[in-house]
């Protein structure tokens, strides 16, 4: 362990943290290094293929898919600026990471996490647009207004961040250096810190209701306008067909916000952390990975795209 010495303070400052992972026996390492490697090999090919899938193919250049492009573009980099780290980790290699290298994972790990919830409160409005007004849907959002809201998307979830990471960067750490988790977690920062993390945890808690709550409730209200335009269809069929369109998203919002409400939205950050690095796990690697998975199974026009796709070779 490297430390700082600070002779007029008289206090160390800690410069390398050890990620302590999966602690077990050496056969359970190797299953969950397995799971973990297919697992992330699955979700970088599922969401590559929906990436190549949306720009290759000229039926899906509309709103919804380049959103979709998006989202799976995002998802093949939140899992990588945790996974590969969590492998080598796993098999008891660099273990160790520098106080900036932390920082700069963290702030990786929850800028795109940030951006997924706006993005996902995007793809809402966007099914809201296009179920309840679709006389003016392709008036309202053209491609360059589809454009304004990804990249509002993604400026936001990294400019938010900042000030976590930077409230950080000011705690003390004079150690214990050991990290209970596989990445670098914001809880286990304060949980380390012997200095007085209230401004952090504070700070923490109101950006969690606004990156978390806030969109969240835009995707729930517009959810209430299209389930009620979706009701008043007179056919069973019209019913069916419309929410087809939006079921797969509803089916990933349900899950991305159920794991990071209970992760983050709470004014106290010590509580146990071996639960939370258990639902981390959902949030950080399954999520992921389901994505392209529920897309491709729930939507027509992607299924219909790949059948051409393999017809063609």
């Amino acid at each position: 362990m490297k430390v700082h010495s600070k002779s007029r303070e008289n206090e160390t400052r800690v410069l390398d943290f050890i990620l302590l992972g999966f602690p077990g026996s050496l056969y359970l390492k190797m299953f969950i290094f397995t799971l973990f490697l297919v697992m992330y090999i699955l979700t970088i090919m599922g969401n590559l293929a929906i990436v190549i899938l949306v720009i290759t193919n000229r039926r899906l250049h509309i709103p919804m898919y380049f959103f979709l492009c998006n989202l799976s573009f995002l998802e093949i980099w939140y899992t990588t600026s945790i996974i590969p780290k969590t492998l080598a980790i796993i098999l008891g290699r660099s273990r160790s990471i520098s106080f900036t290298g932390c920082i700069l994972q963290l702030y990786f790990v929850f800028g795109f996490g940030s951006t997924e919830y706006f993005l996902l409160s995007v793809m809402a409005y966007d099914r809201y647009l296009a179920i309840c007004h679709p006389l003016h849907y392709s008036t309202i959002m053209d491609l360059s207004r589809s454009c304004k809201l990804a990249f509002s998307s993604w400026l936001c979830g990294f400019l938010v961040i900042c000030i976590p990471a930077f409230l950080i960067t000011r705690l003390s750490f004079c150690g214990p250096n050991v990290i209970n988790h596989f990445y670098c977690n914001i809880d286990s920062w304060i949980v380390l810190s012997c200095s007085d993390t209230y401004v952090m945890e504070m700070a923490d808690f109101v950006i969690s209701i606004i990156v978390i709550l806030c969109p969240s409730v835009i995707t729930f209200i517009s959810y209430i306008y299209i389930i009620a335009t979706i009701l008043r269809i007179p056919s069973t069929k019209g019913q069916r067909k419309a929410f087809s369109t939006c079921s797969s998203h509803l089916a990933v919002v349900m899950i991305w916000s159920g794991s990071t409400i209970f992760l983050y939205v709470k004014p106290s950050k010590q509580t146990s952390l071996e639960m939370t690095k258990i639902v981390n796990i959902l949030n950080t690697i399954v999520t992921p990975l389901l994505n392209p998975f529920i897309y491709t199974l729930r939507n027509k026009d992607v299924k219909e795209a790949l059948r051409h796709c393999f017809q063609r070779r």
